[in-house]
């Protein structure tokens, strides 16, 4: 039996479809269960409960080979670090009741870093909980910088006519597809080859920085002059919380981009076949990007 914590998520979804596609038992676990229902009705048994809540949990790992575990986004936080540590805390424990004996953890590069990553913290110290538990075999999964974060340039693009953001214009980025995080980390939970207290750095299919991101977006849309333009953090705060975002996600958010400007955030594997992913950023573009942003044009 396999336990996906996030399944109604982006990486969260494709380890459920990928194990039930493999024909193997999952339990999936969300808040919302009409969120489960597509993979309710591909065979996953559905558990109704709170990430934070160690006892709900602790049932939901009841009997489990194997978990896939995450921090959900919670843009509305006033204090995202805090909620970070309920959750690791929480699934750290009922790790430990159920005694569970594999775990894949959706983690980020730069969580080698214990402060001065913003939101990264949260997996450094996942990561360092993760590591307490005794007989469990634990990987880490370091994910680079998401793709899915460009698609709210689509509205950007639309009211400002460029993309816009706070991260230096040439700061290379290893960018990734969660669909192929998800698929690494199926395929690691299937085999289940992994030993002892591991980590794995996974770059996507290149690095790129927001002027490659802009020029991309710019040839699939039909506005091959588009332009990226670096916004100061203020300008990008206020932009955050008119959005919908909490102050406090937002202000972390941005420490998260000053590491990133300042080189302290950074891969540590050089470049391999093995942690290259295959997903490109043209092609997270065509199909991903260019809907999103028709349907606001259509809008």
């Amino acid at each position: 039996m396999y336990v996906v914590l996030g399944a109604s998520g982006n990486t969260g979804n494709v380890v459920a479809n990928n194990l039930l596609t493999r024909r193997q038992k999952v339990r999936v676990v969300a808040r919302n269960a009409a969120q489960l229902q597509p993979l309710a009705a591909k065979g996953a048994e559905v558990f109704i409960g709170d990430v934070t809540d160690m006892a709900a949990l602790s049932k939901a790992f009841y009997k489990a080979d194997a978990v896939y575990v995450m921090i959900p986004p919670n843009l509305k936080s006033n204090d995202i670090r805090g909620f970070q540590e309920r959750v690791s805390d929480a699934t750290v424990a009922a790790l430990k009741n159920s005694a569970v004996k594999h775990v894949v953890l959706l983690s980020s590069f730069g969580a080698d870093k214990a402060s001065g990553t913003g939101p990264v913290v949260g997996l450094h110290n996942f990561e360092e909980k993760l590591n307490q538990l005794d007989g469990a075999n634990i990987l880490a999964l370091r994910a680079g910088y998401f793709m899915e974060n460009t698609l709210p340039q689509a509205g950007v693009i639309r009211a400002a006519g460029a993309v816009i953001g706070p991260l230096r214009a040439d700061l290379k980025l290893p960018m990734i597809a969660t669909q192929d995080i998800g698929a690494v980390a199926a395929d690691a939970l299937l085999r289940l080859d992994f030993r002892g207290h591991l980590t794995r750095e996974l770059l996507g299919q290149r690095d790129l920085d927001y002027t490659e991101v802009a020029s991309t977006i710019g040839k699939a849309i039909g506005k091959p002059d588009l332009k990226y333009i670096q916004a100061p953090d203020d300008k990008v705060r206020a932009s955050l919380v008119q959005m919908g975002m909490s102050d406090n996600l937002a202000g972390q958010l941005l420490e998260m981009t000053a590491a990133l400007n300042s080189g302290q955030m950074r891969p540590l594997e050089p470049r391999t076949g093995r942690n290259t992913t295959a997903t490109s950023y043209e092609t997270f573009v065509a199909e991903f990007f260019v809907p999103a942003y028709r349907q606001l044009s259509a809008a």
